[in-house]
């Protein structure tokens, strides 16, 4: 059934279902706002304290202790730490991703799926420094490799750049500020570890972690190293 993208009362799903070699299946049905993007969930009567915003706080989080008692990011990846908490990085799955499009099916390791996952709630969760990669998430592809994810985040960011030029504000065509952007990131990623590091958990989330971190330093290498000239000739037809 196809969704009529401008109908913003109708909800974005990704259903995640890792069925274990055990006979153990768990499913996450991740529900976004069509029109915010943000993740709905039922909220806890109470959160533990590793999800507290200033436990371990982000050295770049723009959030006020005063005004925010937990961390969004937190928040939202609570239920999935907790049942993924015994969890070893290279248990192998089969994940099966259910959205309204198209499906997707992957024998893989844990840590792999865990990191997809992970990627959505990080982006959906409100956090200041995530939320400009918002943008991906309405074409959500898991499983994507190192070079689709490339292309993907710098369209991404020059569409953006075209909304800012048609505001009448400084488009980056440079890329300068995406490198930032990806630093920034990468402070939250490595942050959030530490965060995690610090409860008693096994390795499977620890490391789809690590996974996202890498993915993200492939990104800013991508652009600090010229390595978008690589690139260059998919696009040989428009320079005839």
């Amino acid at each position: 059934m196809s969704r009529n993208i401008d109908d913003v009362n109708k909800i974005i799903t990704f259903n995640y279902k890792f069925n274990f070699g055990s006979g153990l299946e768990k499913e996450f049905s991740v529900k976004l706002d069509n029109k915010t993007l943000n993740l709905i969930q039922t909220k806890r009567e109470s959160y533990p304290k590793w999800t507290e915003l200033k436990y371990l706080k982000c050295p770049n989080c723009s959030l006020s202790d005063a005004h925010h008692a937990f961390c969004p990011v937190a928040v939202n990846l609570v239920d999935l730490v907790d049942f993924f908490q015994a969890g070893i990085s290279y248990e192998e799955v089969d994940l099966l991703i259910d959205t309204e499009e198209r499906g997707y099916i992957k024998h893989t390791t844990l840590q792999q799926g865990i990191s997809s996952i992970i990627g959505i709630y990080m982006v959906t969760s409100g956090c200041p420094v995530m939320e400009l990669l918002k943008p991906m998430v309405r074409s959500h592809l898991p499983f994507a490799t190192v070079r689709e994810t490339q292309y993907r985040v710098i369209s991404m960011y020059l569409l953006a750049q075209y909304f800012l030029h048609k505001r009448g504000k400084e488009p980056d065509w440079q890329l300068r500020n995406l490198v930032k952007i990806y630093d920034d990131i990468r402070i939250v990623n490595k942050s959030f570890f530490q965060r995690l590091a610090h409860i008693k958990i096994k390795d499977a989330t620890l490391n789809a972690l690590v996974k996202l971190d890498m993915s993200a330093q492939h990104v800013s290498f991508s652009i600090d190293r010229n390595v978008l000239d690589e690139m260059e000739y998919l696009f040989n037809a428009y320079f005839e």
